[in-house]
């Protein structure tokens, strides 16, 4: 066993074949091939970094999705993946079967085992998981719900939340305001359950900010998708309902049967946050829902559009720190004003005392200098009067001289003169 999942056999493609029920699938997926190299979301969330702390154990999450393979290697360890429900189909057929892979993909980026030289594994491997199946047509690509009826998809949450799912992810997403699917989102909210919802990948330039449901409504987590640099994916949708981002971009996903494909959208993204979602109440049972989103959205990594982005929400989702921060649980003090501290009275005698010193000195100075330069001019005076043996002085008169003098004429106009 490794920390925080069992270790399968190695696998091999088609090892299993999963067994819809007979007519359940008109044109299912195809088997993929293994694929082992490690993805570059696990590569960069680091999941296995919370494991000695939580691996999801003890908590039941609700994929309400196209179902979940149970075959799946990864997936097939008894009690992964309960017998669920299927909505879609008339009849009491379980949930724990998938046409289109879809259902699959999204439970094992929450919840798959670690396998024998395969670098793909789940964020949350202790992780029940509840298959809810609600739609036999692939909804990632275009993040439609449209092609979801909203009574069957109303129904699928609600029983999801009476089974005691404690998460459930919703990887879809579309424009319309559902009556059914809003009162359903209320009741999962009213019984403490954290909801996360796709964004969307609808998003054009230009495009402006869109609608999007169930992803808006109150209590549900909105999640966005990023490529491996960080940046928004392009048609990853832009709102204020958008709380986190996580991988979404080229993400690596299992397929029915055994094998593993690569994703893209919003689809693929709100499963990883769904997954850190169940390794912290695992780890913190004592935490209400809206807790619990907001220690995801305090611990997350900032993203380039900063805190509160409507592109971004608070930043890309952090399993580890999600897991092991402390969180203050009470309001942060307001900064007391700043008091100004009482005057020194001694010093404030030491400067006075200063202040008359320097007064004095400058009268003293300012009276030294007069009596210097009085003195000064007497001796001059004297020593005049001295020279002229005391005889009275006689101003002498330079005689003025003639308007033809030359010597009157400034030197710029004899220059003048001169040249011509």
């Amino acid at each position: 066993m490794l920390a925080g999942g069992f270790l399968l056999p190695a696998l091999m493609p088609n090892a299993a074949a999963a067994a819809p029920p007979r007519g359940a699938c008109s044109n299912p997926e195809p088997g993929r091939g293994v694929i082992r190299l490690l993805p570059w979301a696990q590569d960069t969330l680091m999941p296995q970094r919370a494991w000695p702390h939580s691996t999801g154990s003890g908590v039941t999450v609700a994929v309400v999705d196209s179902g979940v393979d149970a075959d799946h290697p990864q997936l097939r360890r008894p009690g992964k993946v309960l017998r669920g429900r299927d909505f879609f189909l008339v009849g009491k057929l379980p949930g724990n079967y998938d046409c289109i892979s879809h259902g699959t993909g999204v439970a094992s980026i929450i919840a798959a085992d670690a396998a024998d030289g395969i670098g793909f594994r789940g964020v949350a491997p202790g992780a029940r998981i509840l298959p809810v199946r609600i739609t036999d047509r692939e909804s990632g690509d275009s993040g439609a719900t449209k092609y979801i009826d909203p009574n069957i998809l109303a129904k699928g949450i609600v029983y999801a939340v009476d089974q005691g799912a404690k998460v459930i992810n919703l990887s879809l997403a579309g424009p319309d305001d559902d009556a059914p699917v809003r009162k359903a989102i209320a009741y999962a909210v009213r019984k403490d359950v954290v909801v996360v919802a796709a964004v969307g990948n609808n998003q054009q330039t230009g495009s402006g900010v869109l609608p999007s449901y169930p992803a808006s409504y109150s209590g549900v987590l909105g999640v966005g998708a990023v490529d491996p640099s960080g940046a928004r994916t392009s048609g990853s949708q832009i709102g204020p309902y958008v709380d986190l981002v996580a991988p979404g971009d080229g993400v690596l996903a299992a397929t029915r049967r055994s094998g593993h494909v690569y994703g893209s959208g919003t689809s693929f993204a709100a499963p990883f946050v769904t997954a850190t979602a169940a390794l912290v109440r695992s780890a913190w049972p004592k935490l209400t829902a809206p807790q619990v989103i907001q220690r995801l959205q305090a611990t997350a990594t900032p993203a380039r559009g900063g805190r509160a982005s409507q592109e971004y929400g608070a930043g890309l989702v952090d399993p580890y720190r999600a897991v092991t921060e402390g969180m203050i649980a009470t309001p942060a003090k307001a900064i007391p004003t700043m008091q100004k501290p009482p005057p020194d009275q001694q010093q404030l005698a030491v400067l006075a005392w200063w202040r008359s010193v320097g007064a004095h000195a400058r009268r003293l100075t300012l009276i030294s200098a007069g009596a210097a330069a009085l003195v000064a001019m007497t001796g001059s005076i004297l020593l005049a009067g001295r020279r002229r043996r005391w005889a009275a002085a006689r101003t002498r008169i330079t005689p003025r001289k003639t308007a033809s003098s030359t010597d009157e004429l400034p030197p710029e106009y004899l220059f003048t003169k001169a040249r011509q």
